[in-house]
């Protein structure tokens, strides 16, 4: 099943589009993320959501809002914490994952190439079938 990144933005203004998706697309949740990494001794947050194919389709989109949420795990950010209540309304929680910065890549579709690796890697998204 082929997935791929749809980038929202970083974070500001898109946490409230990628809230919208979710709470739109309730039947289609299949995960949603919390991906840290450091850069220059800053931690900062990507939120991203796995959506199920629609319909007869082998698509699975991951919607992300890359890298422009600071993060500290003791005191989360306001839409930190807005994304996490959204997925606990699902019965859910968002799994969180420390990865590289995308910094370190030379392109972004490297960087999302990586991240669909680790998905895969630990099965939270389906393998390429």
């Amino acid at each position: 099943m082929p997935q791929q990144f749809i980038e929202l933005g970083e974070g500001y203004g898109d946490v409230y589009e990628l809230l919208e998706i979710i709470k739109s697309n309730n039947s289609r949740f299949h995960q949603a993320f919390i991906l840290t990494s450091t850069k220059e001794e800053q931690t900062v947050a990507s939120l991203a959501v796995a959506l199920k194919p629609a319909g007869d389709s082998k698509f699975m989109p991951i919607y992300i809002c890359r890298e422009g949420i600071p993060y500290n795990e003791e005191k989360p950010s306001k839409r930190q914490l807005m994304f996490e209540e959204c997925i606990e309304q699902r019965g859910r929680k968002a799994v969180v994952v420390e990865i590289k910065h995308s910094s370190i890549f030379s392109e972004s579709k490297l960087f999302y190439q990586y991240l669909i690796g680790i998905m895969r890697l630990h099965h939270y998204i389906p393998a390429l079938n």
